[in-house]
């Protein structure tokens, strides 16, 4: 088991190790499917909040229709490109 130390801990959060700008523009091109990712959980919290109704069923699915749009989008805007070091 790995352990992490006083300084694992220091060190993970130093000000130098901001993200890059390559890791900034890959969280901007899925900004809308986080959001329609939130969206879904947000319809889902209200769902299960109280007794369910047609409202909210409509709600949750059409989040959920949200959600297999933006990723086709998403998949569809990268599949041409790849991840720098060969990441998948």
């Amino acid at each position: 088991m790995n352990e992490i130390t006083v300084q694992d801990a220091i060190t993970a959060f130093a000000d130098w190790m901001e993200p890059t700008n390559a890791e900034l523009s890959a969280i901007e091109a899925e900004m809308p499917l986080i959001l329609a990712d939130v969206a879904l959980v947000d319809a889902q919290i209200t769902a299960m909040d109280h007794a369910p109704n047609d409202v909210d069923t409509r709600r949750v699915r059409r989040a959920l229709a949200r959600v297999l749009a933006e990723r086709v989008k998403l998949t569809n805007r990268t599949a041409g490109t790849s991840l720098a070091g060969g990441a998948a």
